[in-house]
């Protein structure tokens, strides 16, 4: 069971953003998960992205002060970034970190890691990904769970082509024109049982 939080970020003096954050956490209380929680950017561009997810997470988890990604994910990285009244520093690695892996250092809780959907992941693997991910039974890391979603995706893919297909050759072949097989007047004879009354009735 995760929770989703809603939360549309303000634009400095402006009124909140069009664009809610898409971020669902693992609710309180429950069992420990390789991951904290699922973040869905717009855009892999970090210095837009990260203040309002520090503004989002700062009530919940404690003052954001360092956070660290991987360079493979994101284009470029900036060293802080202004958010939530603080500045946050951002760190990098090219090696050890998973590149779909987020971690965040609070000021108060310690450590926290999200999972990054890549911007350009469609609606429904998003959502799936967003639903499932934080479930504590699941045992895969960021990337793992990635390359999964995008498995179920294919596999899902290739079975609406299969079906449209099927579809396509049904309707080559007269569709809904065409009589059902079973009404078809059958061009050889046709032998039945019928059963025959007992001698002597």
């Amino acid at each position: 069971m995760t929770a989703t939080i809603p939360f549309t970020p303000a634009v400095g003096d402006r009124a909140p953003s069009s664009s809610p954050l898409r971020l669902t956490l693992a609710p309180a209380g429950a069992p420990p998960a390789l991951i904290d929680g699922v973040w869905w950017p717009r855009s892999r561009n970090l210095t837009e992205q990260l203040p309002a997810l520090v503004e989002c997470l700062d009530p919940l988890w404690g003052r954001i002060t360092r956070i660290a990604v991987s360079r493979t994910f994101w284009p470029v990285i900036p060293g802080e970034v202004p958010a939530h009244g603080h500045m946050v520093r951002v760190g990098w690695s090219n090696s050890g970190q998973d590149p779909h892996k987020l971690l965040l250092l609070s000021y108060t809780f310690g450590c926290w890691s999200l999972l990054v959907v890549p911007p350009e992941t469609g609606p429904a693997t998003a959502a799936r990904l967003m639903a499932t991910a934080t479930d504590p039974s699941r045992s895969l890391p960021p990337s793992g769970l990635i390359r999964e979603a995008e498995r179920l995706r294919a596999a899902a893919e290739a079975a609406a082509d299969s079906d449209s297909l099927r579809e396509a050759v049904w309707d080559s072949e007269g569709g809904h024109d065409a009589p059902h097989p079973a009404s078809r007047t059958p061009d050889g004879p046709v032998t039945r049982h019928v059963p025959t009354a007992a001698a002597g009735v």
